[in-house]
Order: C-alpha cells, then structure tokens, then sequence
C-alpha cells in the first residue's frame, strides 16, 4: 500500500491490479483509514488519468453486488442528480417517464449536509416504505412500471466507506472521485441508461460550467463503455430549483407540478430530464418528441395518477396528492424580509441549503434525526421585482433555537439590486457522449 501511495504522490499512473488491491483491501478492513487518507490525497491533487477513472468505477462497482434487472421487460432507465437545493425532480419524472411506458425501477440515497436525500423526502409521505425486498422491487416495477426505495446496503460497499472518508479529509471535490463514485452506483444498479443531471452553479460541486462539462463528458464515457446509453443535461444551480426546499414541502411542491400548477423551472427542467429518459426507452424517436410526451404526461395527470400508485403500492396514504394537510409542516414560522425595494439579483443557493439543514430539514451527521415539516420556502427568485418589508421567504421549523440559526443564513442569501437582472439559464448543455 506504500508503494500506491507513493505512486500516485509522484504523480503516475496506477494499474489496474494497484486500484483493485486498494479498493479490496480496504473493504476488508486490511488496509487503515490513515493509509486510504493519504493516497485519497494524492489523488486529490496529482488527479486520476481517464484510465484509472474507468477502473476506480469497476472495482467500487464489483466490491458487492451488481443487481439484475433483466427480468423486467423493457430498457430501465435511472436517473441521478450531482445534487443541489430544492431539487425533487425523481417525484416528478420517474412518474412521468413511467407513465410514458418506461420501467423505473430507482435506488436513492439519504442527504447530508445541504443536499436533501430522496429517501428522506419519501418518508415524510405518512406509511411510505422505502425498503423492499428484491423480489418484491422487481414485481412492483414490473406490475406498475414504477418503485423507488432507498439504496441497499450490498450496493458498492466501497463507495460507501470512501465517500464517508473523503467527506472528513477535504477531499470531495475531485472530478475523477466523483465520475467513479456516481457511475459505479449507477451501473451497480442495474438500469439499462442513465440520464444525469449535473448541477452547475454556486450551490453545486461545480460551479463553473467548464468543470461541469468535463465532468458530464467523463460520466457518459464510463457509462457508454459499459454498455449503458448515457446522456448528461448540465442544468442552473446559481439559486435553488423551484420554490420550496425541505422535504415534506418539496414533496407538496412535486405534486404541484404534477398538477400543472408548479414553478417554472422546476417545470421545465422536469420536462427535460423526463424526455431524455423517455427516449433513452425507445419510447420516443428523438429527445425532442421524448420531452413533448413527457409535457402531456405532465398536462394530462397521466403523471400525477402513476404517482398515486407508487405511493398507495409501497404502503403511503395516497390521500396526501389531495389533501396536503395530512403532510407534516414544522410549527415555527418565520419570514426573510427584504431590507429595500428593487429586483433579486442573486439567490446563494448554498445558503438556502444551510439555512433548510439548520431548520432541522437536513442532517449535520449520520445520526441526526430529520425533521420532515421543515424547510424554507421561497416567494422570489433572481429576476422578480421586490418592495421593501415583503417576504422574500417562509422557515418552517420545530424548534426555536435552530430557527434562530436558520434565519440569519438565510438572511446573507438574497442580493437585491435597483437594476432588473436577466433570467439565468435553466439548461446550460446536453451531452451524449
């Protein structure tokens, strides 16, 4: 293991026997933290070739086990965002796409930090069960085309121990750690394509659009050399997606939309990443045709009423799509008043997440419990015009102390200038390859 470490410090290039012996090792528990740490490091700043990058995501891939979706007819698509606040498109599209007749058999995760977790924002569903047992997932997906269930313990062990190592050493932020760490979930997983919705923006991993394309091109290069058609949409993270952030009040929002009442941009990004996965399901000749049918899935409550389904299968109360009152909202409400008149320039999407996590919306470890009512809601976005002592957002929390935390964070969020800015651009590439 000194030798790899040393390897790599100088900056050349490992093996594919070097990458297999550490990712092994270490799963075993024959090769300590302090070790992983500083060749993690090395990583870190002399980077991973393309090579090692392909290799890296085999060996987390193969560290347990690969899920066989094949008895379900039809091409799987999965679908993974790079993360981001406010972002509840999987309630969205894996209804849409599967109403449009494409099997979504999805694996979440839990959030950290400020990035809230799919898993999370189910539970807040009253009865929802977000474990299944394997054959019970597969007949789902194949009975009503849709589950979604948090990621099982036996996917890339190795990840799971790497990820939690790299969140403590400073060393997350590393394109080749985080292509490997992604696609070996994602070709763990089963699906046959994958569509990727790479965050780019203040409140992103990355937040130039130059790293964000580097990043996109990578992924869909390791998973169209294992087979997966892979498409990557790099899409605006400069200010929270949609209006409300938290879970409960992300999952009300979903449904909005599915309604036809949403946010704009949530919306539209919905329909976008949707449509790619329709067509990477041969359900549409083109990307184009694909989106057009996701917006009749959307407009037709073709959508809402596959929603309505997953919720009643995996044991929710579905009377929440009609009655939001059953859903939990924190007690404590406070609002971000703006200070002067003029249009919002800036929303620091990465203070909104902190302020959402400090209402008890997100965790600050593992082993916090989530409050499933809080969160933030927004009532302007960058553009919108403003007048002195308006709400420019609503916390929702249970407690008094976090609230107060809360509300000074979210306070630095908003930038209010005399001059109107211009809309940001929601969708900033498309990569296939």
């Amino acid at each position: 293991m000194l030798d790899i470490i040393v390897k790599k410090r100088n900056g050349i290039e490992l093996s594919k026997a070097e990458i297999e012996y550490f990712i092994k090792g270490y799963v075993a528990g024959e090769i300590p933290d302090y070790q992983a740490a500083a060749l993690l490091m090395a990583i870190y700043f002399k980077k991973l070739t393309v090579a090692e990058t392909f290799e890296f995501t085999n060996a987390m891939r193969y560290s347990g086990d690969n899920i066989d979706l094949s008895p379900i007819h039809g091409i799987k698509v999965d679908k993974h965002s790079t993360g981001g606040v406010g972002d509840k498109t999987t309630f969205i599209v894996g209804p849409v796409a599967s109403a449009c007749g494409v099997p979504i058999a999805k694996m979440s995760g839990r959030g950290l930090g400020i990035t809230g977790g799919t898993v999370d924002k189910l539970e807040s569903i009253p009865g929802f069960k977000t474990s299944l047992e394997p054959a019970e997932f597969m007949k789902q997906v194949s009975e009503i085309g849709i589950a979604l269930i948090g990621q099982t313990g036996h996917i890339t062990p190795a990840d799971k121990k790497i990820y939690a190592l790299r969140d403590v050493t400073g060393t997350v932020e590393n394109m080749g750690l985080i292509a490997s760490s992604i696609m070996s979930k994602k070709l763990a997983s089963g699906s046959d394509a994958i569509v990727l919705d790479v965050k780019c923006g203040n409140g992103a991993f990355m937040t130039d659009l130059e790293s964000a394309r580097e990043l996109s091109k990578l992924m869909c290069q390791i998973g169209n050399s294992a087979g997966r058609k892979t498409v990557a949409m790099i899409t605006d993270m400069n200010q929270p997606l949609g209006n409300a952030v938290g879970n409960s009040l992300e999952v009300i929002e979903a449904m909005d939309v599915l309604k036809g009442k949403g946010p704009a941009d949530i919306t539209e990004l919905s329909a976008h990443v949707a449509g790619a996965m329709i067509y990477l399901g041969e359900r549409a000749k083109t990307m184009e045709e694909g989106i057009l049918m996701a917006r009749q899935a959307m407009a037709s409550g073709a959508g809402l009423e596959k929603l309505r389904s997953l919720i009643r299968r995996q044991g929710g109360d579905d009377k929440v799509i009609d009655d939001y009152s059953l859903l939990p909202v924190s007690k404590i409400k406070a609002d971000v008043i703006a200070q002067k008149g003029g249009y919002v320039e800036s929303i620091v999407a990465g203070e909104i997440g902190l302020a959402s996590q400090r209402t008890g919306a997100g965790r600050m470890t593992k082993e916090d419990e989530i409050d499933h009512g809080a969160g933030i809601v927004l009532h302007k976005k960058v553009g919108d015009k403003v007048t002195k002592g308006e709400s420019l957002a609503t916390l929702y929390s249970g407690n008094k102390k976090k609230m107060a935390e809360a509300l000074k964070i979210a306070e630095k969020a908003f930038e209010i200038t005399k001059e109107k800015p211009d809309k940001p651009v929601l969708i900033k590439d498309v990569i296939k390859e």
